[in-house]
């Protein structure tokens, strides 16, 4: 069954902190995920461990587009419903 989009940011935002080892309070959709200091190797962990969790592939061309954690969570939500 398909995540919520509350329920991929939350995700999100604790595969960000274990990732890169700090807490992110404030994140929303509209967060440039740059700024969160995250560089391109935080990001493919932070997608692999996504990707485990939620059951899920998300192709590497997909990913090079992504510039905020809105576009990776309407990534992940158009992945889940191929995988219905």
């Amino acid at each position: 069954m398909p995540s919520s989009r509350a329920e991929l940011l939350d995700i999100f935002q604790k595969t960000a902190a274990e990732v890169v080892e700090r807490e992110f309070p404030k994140i929303s959709e509209s967060t440039v995920i740059s700024e969160l200091g995250i560089d391109s190797l935080g990001m493919l962990e932070i997608v692999g461990s996504m990707e485990r969790q939620l059951k899920i592939t998300l192709p590497d061309e997909t990913l090079a587009g992504i510039q905020t954690v809105k576009d990776l969570i309407e990534l992940v939500e158009k992945r889940q419903s191929l995988n219905v």
